[in-house]
């Protein structure tokens, strides 16, 4: 078959050697976490990158949730989507928060705006909507319910890592954003995280809530947490962050190969793409009409698996149907029809940027068949 060539020959994962250099330069400086020189070089270079003014770094993605509804006082209840990975919930609960479900649309699977107003009651402080597969909210419908009824909003845009609008960071949006580093993010520091907000103010309370809620040596001014990201992951970011642009167009030639020769098979689906974002093509998702493709999602995934071919059922099953929440009257199958949809018919193929073009196109190939 003739096709484009897709391969990177050049590696994108940070040289041992120019990592084994930063470790040897930690270790002279003999300053290993809080705060330390790669930590601030890091915060400073991700603010440069993604076009924001205040960034707080973690330990892991999860925890910059937690302390987001910490930092804004988020009580009540909190409406949030049943498609996502559980931490987006979890940090709710463990904030002692209820979270209402509502139902996504199908074109993104983020939150659908219109679903948001009839699930809102007296007790709602937040909205805490994803940027799923790095695809964007509707932003701007989001913020004027938020600006409507007085609500705070939170972005999970943990796969949004370098995603623009309009050419305007996504995470310019809401009150506070969160990303993940995690190792299978399109960015990462092996683990970590981070919190973006828009006022020195709020970072100082951020980095208080982080750090134990230490203001100075004998000073503790908040309930806080350890959650800080050490230097050996801020050094290995450093380096990773050379990468990216040519991570991501790495990337973007694997998508743009899946999208061209998927795009009409019968009963695969493929989310569109909105012309006025840049992407960083975190994740390719695909969804199965057992009806139309001929087998099942579930009998695809694992005739995949038989062939060393390792997608992921991306979200399924949904946050709303583990049993922490399947209780919550919002989490009824019957009010989250497109979710519940999604979920059961969705897979996520492998997108890397060291994918070769054998690989890709011996992926497509079993898809046709």
């Amino acid at each position: 078959m003739s096709h484009q060539q897709i391969t990177v020959t050049s590696p994108l994962l940070p040289p041992i050697e120019e990592f084994m250099e930063s470790v040897k330069d930690i270790w002279n400086r003999k300053w290993i976490t809080n705060n330390g020189y790669y930590h601030q070089k890091l915060e400073k270079l991700l603010c440069e990158y993604l076009g924001v003014e205040y960034i707080s770094l973690f330990t892991n993605g999860t925890l910059p949730l937690i302390t987001a509804l910490q930092a804004l006082r988020i009580t009540g209840e909190v409406i949030t989507t049943p498609y996502s990975f559980v931490a987006t919930t979890h940090s709710l609960w463990w904030n002692g928060i209820k979270p209402v479900f509502v139902d996504i649309e199908a074109s993104t699977g983020n939150l659908d705006p219109q679903k948001i107003e009839g699930a809102i009651t007296p007790r709602t402080t937040a909205i805490m909507p994803v940027h799923v597969y790095g695809n964007p909210c509707d932003v701007e419908a989001i913020q004027n319910i938020a600006d409507k009824y007085g609500l705070k909003v939170i972005y999970d845009a943990a796969h949004a890592f370098g995603v623009k609008i309009d050419g305007e960071s996504v995470l310019k949006w809401g009150d506070m954003s969160t990303l993940s580093f995690h190792a299978t993010k399109t960015y990462n520091t092996i683990e970590g995280g981070a919190l973006i907000c828009k006022d020195a103010k709020t970072k100082q309370r951020i980095d208080y809530l982080k750090n134990f809620g230490f203001a100075g040596e004998t000073e503790v001014v908040a309930p806080g947490i350890n959650s800080k990201m050490d230097e050996i992951r801020a050094a290995y970011g450093i380096l990773n962050l050379k990468n990216i642009d040519a991570s991501i167009l790495a990337r973007k030639r694997v998508a743009d190969t899946y999208r061209r020769e998927l795009s009409d098979i019968k009963g695969l689906r493929i989310l569109p793409e909105q012309k006025n974002v840049t992407y960083n093509y975190s994740y390719f998702p695909i969804f199965i009409d057992k009806e139309k493709y001929g087998i099942s999602r579930d009998n695809l995934y694992y005739k995949m698996k038989e062939q060393n071919i390792l997608g992921r059922r991306y979200f399924y099953p949904l946050i709303s149907a583990f049993s922490t929440y399947r209780g919550l009257p919002s989490a009824t199958p019957t009010n989250l029809p497109v979710a519940t949809k999604m979920a059961d018919e969705v897979i996520c193929l492998p997108l890397h940027h060291d994918l070769s073009d054998n690989d890709v196109y011996r992926i497509i190939e079993i898809l046709k068949k």
